[in-house]
């Protein structure tokens, strides 16, 4: 049997993922332009080649990222355009490799995203892939979330970051008067939301449905009160 050329299966490959990123996007009911496509599969490449040096993140094959990462964090996309403007300013905490930030400044060119993260290796890479790809809506800083005292970011969002207490005690400082925490959780985390309460104004759990994973997940969403 012939073997065919490295070429070739690298065609394959990228074809095949293409194919599972199409299926994802009608499943969730989003439509993307084709650059925008083309756009979310050349950061997943860029995280395969650079997951391991920089320790990016523990799953080792492309389509597996594409259904953990890249459709796990496309799922969130239109239910936050329910909640957001479209030209909202969107913070990341504790982004990593850019999970949700990346995805969501591909998907909503509008946005204005910053990926915040504490390890300067992580901001670094994000921000190569701002460079590469060409996404103008997207910044990464290096730092903690505590030192932001701006107050002027719309949503903040986290994605597996920490407690949500942790969570919106940390990040206060950077929340707009009418701004609203994101948080990206697998099962909704009763216990969690029952302690928040003391720190939010309100807060609601929305459950997702991510094409291609058996597992929950899950967005909870909560509105800001005055802090001391």
């Amino acid at each position: 049997m012939q073997r065919s050329s490295p070429g070739k299966d690298l065609c394959a490959s990228n074809f095949n993922l293409q194919d599972l990123l199409m299926k994802g996007l009608t499943a969730l009911g989003l439509s993307l332009p084709e650059e925008r496509v083309r756009a979310l599969l050349d950061y997943l490449e860029l995280l395969q080649k650079w997951g391991a040096v920089y320790n990016l993140t523990a799953i080792k094959t492309p389509e597996e990222m594409l259904v953990q990462h890249i459709l796990d964090c496309l799922s969130s996309v239109i239910p936050m355009q329910a909640k957001v403007n479209s030209r909202a300013r969107v913070l990341d905490v504790g982004a990593g490799a850019g999970l949700p930030s990346v995805v969501l400044a591909i998907a909503c060119p509008t946005l204005q995203v910053v990926a915040m993260d504490a390890v300067a290796k992580k901001t670094a890479f994000v921000q190569q892939v701002s460079l590469q790809l060409g996404i103008s809506n997207l910044k990464a800083q290096h730092g903690r979330i505590e030192e932001i005292k701006t107050g002027d970011f719309d949503l903040i969002v986290s994605r597996a970051f920490s407690s949500l207490v942790d969570f919106v005690r940390g990040s206060a400082g950077a929340m707009s008067p009418d701004g609203l925490w994101m948080a990206m959780k697998g099962r909704i985390p009763t216990d969690e939301m029952q302690v928040v309460q003391d720190f939010v104004q309100a807060i609601s759990a929305e459950e997702l449905v991510v094409p291609g994973l058996d597992a929950q997940r899950c967005l909870i969403w909560m509105w800001p009160k005055c802090f001391t």
